[in-house]
């Protein structure tokens, strides 16, 4: 006697978290089709993101950075456009393109392919759709869009020429669009000695000689970092 086959059907909310969990490799990213400038997202890829992230973030971020107190003082509305430059492993990300709701978008920017593949993963496993990621250069966030924000947090410091680099950017901003900085005070061990970190009035002449002007000032993560925004008011002259 023939033993007769059984199909199963898995409902459909299953077959998707099977379907990644077989297939865990995101789409390519910044818009760009897979093949030679695919992100490396393999094993090692993965290993050097969870290292870099935990170096840049460090222990206890969620208890100083207050993120989500960040976010609402950055006052996004729904649909708003927002750069995340220099936006590592998404710590920002994700809230911002939750304030953003489904009708906005952000651009989370980065040099590191590492990091970049950890985003555009965990994107795509969470199903957020208005995340895109966008492999920049050093000198130009090369955004494929306007944005109505240019947030950075923690990577200020990190450019070379942050003056040229925020000029460059200023021609990816909507009318009346912003830039938001947090950078570390430059003291102690890490932000003073290692260099990571830049003083408010070094980011303050920076920014005003790259066409921006000191809107606001907020005082919610003193005493370890600074939180600047600023007005794109054009090339100073």
């Amino acid at each position: 006697m023939r033993a007769r086959s059984v199909r199963l059907t898995l409902p459909p909310v299953v077959q998707r978290y099977a379907h990644r969990l077989v297939h865990p490799s995101p789409p390519a990213f910044g818009g760009r089709p897979a093949g030679k400038d695919r992100v490396e997202d393999g094993l090692v890829s993965r290993v050097r993101a969870a290292i870099k992230r935990r170096l840049y973030e460090g222990f206890g971020r969620d208890r100083w950075q207050r993120a989500d107190e960040v976010v609402v003082a950055l006052g996004l509305r729904p649909g708003a456009h927002v750069a995340d430059v220099g936006a590592g492993g998404g710590y920002f990300t994700f809230r911002l393109a939750n304030a953003v709701g489904p009708a906005g978008k952000v651009y989370a920017v980065d040099v590191d392919d590492d990091l970049q593949a950890y985003v555009a993963r965990t994107a795509w496993a969470r199903g957020v759709a208005n995340v895109e990621t966008i492999r920049g250069e050093r000198h130009d966030p090369r955004l494929p869009a306007p944005v109505d924000l240019l947030f950075s947090s923690d990577a200020y410091h990190h450019l070379t020429d942050r003056t040229a680099y925020f000029a460059r950017a200023q021609g990816y901003l909507r009318p009346g669009g912003r830039a938001a900085i947090i950078d570390h005070v430059p003291q102690g061990f890490f932000a003073g000695w290692l260099g990571h970190g830049t003083a408010a009035d070094v980011v303050q002449r920076e920014m005003e000689s790259a066409g921006y002007r000191l809107a606001q000032e907020i005082d919610l993560l003193r005493p370890r970092q600074h939180f600047l925004v600023f007005d794109a008011i054009g090339p100073s002259r």
